[in-house]
């Protein structure tokens, strides 16, 4: 994906997943979830314009327990 500050692109990052053009989709495997990894894709979804995402965290014993949905 391309990032572009104010009409200027400024560099490019890669999304793990993105589901229809309308869902992105961040993996992880760590022993927690904190503010770091909202925030990272909080940013992917300013610089994408989706309004969902997906955290989902692999390191956890039921897969349910991983997921966190964040909404822009």
């Amino acid at each position: 994906m391309k990032v572009t500050y104010k009409g200027r692109p400024i560099g490019d990052t890669y999304l793990d997943l993105v589901v229809g053009g309308l869902l992105l989709v961040e993996l992880k495997a760590v022993d927690a979830i904190i503010g770091v990894h909202t925030a990272q894709v909080m940013s992917y979804l300013k610089a994408t314009g989706m309004k969902l995402g997906l955290l989902i965290n692999f390191k956890v014993p039921l897969l349910k327990h991983g997921i966190t949905r964040i909404i822009l």
